[in-house]
């Protein structure tokens, strides 16, 4: 390969690639990136057993995803990360460098490079970000984009924005949607009336899930909740992200029918997906946006708002809702509630739709997408 020293075949052993992993996300193992880090190592192991992946990443890295080799990542935080671990991969020799978490390090790879782009949704609105982030939003994430080989993007949208705003050849774009755990499924009557106990939840109620922060929009809900007749509890599951201040104050003010649940075990979520009688998914702006379809693999209705990747994911399995008409959610949500035929015809489509999007369709194509990054570099 061009750029790096080919790994002797006794280092090797009985693999015949290895990957050099950015396994950052897993700091935040039940965060957006730390959720597709997880499941898209797992998946990619299992679809090639011939490549070893080695995963930079925090201390008990390995807990999330057992089985391949780890190495820890230098933790200061400019020198340890831009130039001591590039260092590293270089002595590595790796053939490829996969970058889950959208970024590469400033000093040189040595090797192909794929990353992926989750969303760019701080150069869309910088307002839904705490203070400035100029080392990352001005120089790591423009020049991870403009030097990997292949960018992954986990939607149309996503791939549009990469274009718009990087001006990147549209050829070096890789659409790859996240994919569903299994574990999301319709639950029966046993199990959810158990669960429902275990978590004390209600028993008629709209559901939200995600950070809870700006962009999610969570204000277009709360606007349309308290106006609805027969009104159902509220519960939102998500831990406070930022500028949440205003937020959380008027949530407190809201009453005992709405119900905030800060930390959620992952193993609990198909049981709350179940338990809901409908997702409501207001966001300004998602690059892909897993909670809907993770909700309509459990075979409740869906309502998302109209902006970014949420109609292009939920397909013609949700309702699609203006995200700055809480009027309109109002009655979206009521006709889910009053309109029986409407609630079972979305469960039926989402659980369809769902099931287009698995974590193995997503890493034999993230493989494809590495295989490519390498013959992009290969002497002609």
């Amino acid at each position: 390969m061009a750029g790096h020293a080919p790994l002797p075949e006794a280092e090797r052993g009985n693999f015949h690639l290895r990957l050099a992993v950015d396994g950052s996300g897993l700091e935040r193992p039940r965060a957006g990136v730390g959720v597709y880090t997880t499941e898209i190592l797992r998946s990619m192991a299992v679809d090639r057993p011939d490549a070893e992946l080695v995963v930079f990443g925090p201390r008990r890295a390995a807990m999330h995803v057992p089985g391949l080799t780890y190495r820890h990542l230098p933790r200061t935080r400019f020198i340890g990360r831009h130039l001591q671990w590039p260092a590293a991969i270089r002595s590595l020799g790796p053939d490829a460098y996969f970058g889950p978490a959208g970024a590469m390090p400033l000093g040189g790879v040595g090797s192909p490079a794929v990353i992926t782009v989750h969303d760019l949704a701080i150069y869309r609105n910088p307002r839904w970000f705490p203070g400035r982030q100029p080392l990352s939003t001005r120089l790591v994430v423009p020049r991870s984009v403009l030097r990997a080989d292949v960018v992954i993007a986990v939607s149309d949208h996503t791939a549009q924005d990469i274009v718009d705003i990087f001006g990147l050849d549209r050829g070096r774009i890789r659409v790859i949607p996240h994919g569903v755990s299994p574990k999301m499924r319709p639950m029966s009557g046993d199990e959810l009336a158990d669960a429902r106990a275990r978590l004390g939840l209600p028993e008629r109620f709209i559901l939200f899930v995600g950070t809870v922060e700006p962009r999610k929009n969570l204000e277009t809900l709360l606007e349309a909740w308290v106006m609805m007749r027969d009104r159902p509890d509220l519960v939102v599951v998500g831990s406070w992200g930022w500028l949440y201040e205003d937020i959380r104050e008027r949530m407190s003010r809201l009453g005992p029918r709405m119900h905030h649940l800060d930390s959620v075990d992952p193993a609990e979520l198909p049981a709350i997906y179940n338990a809901a009688r409908v997702l409501a998914h207001p966001a300004w702006y998602e690059g892909f946006g897993l909670p809907p379809l993770e909700a309509m693999a459990c075979g409740t209705p869906v309502i998302v708002s109209d902006r970014s990747s949420l109609p292009e994911v939920a397909g013609d399995a949700a309702l699609v809702v203006p995200a700055d008409q809480p009027e309109a959610w109002r009655r979206t949500l009521e006709r889910v509630f009053d309109d029986t035929e409407l609630a079972a015809d979305l469960r039926r489509r989402g659980i369809l739709r769902a099931a287009q999007f698995t974590w193995s369709r997503s890493a034999a194509a993230t493989w494809d997408a590495i295989d490519d990054a390498i013959k992009r570099r290969a002497p002609k």
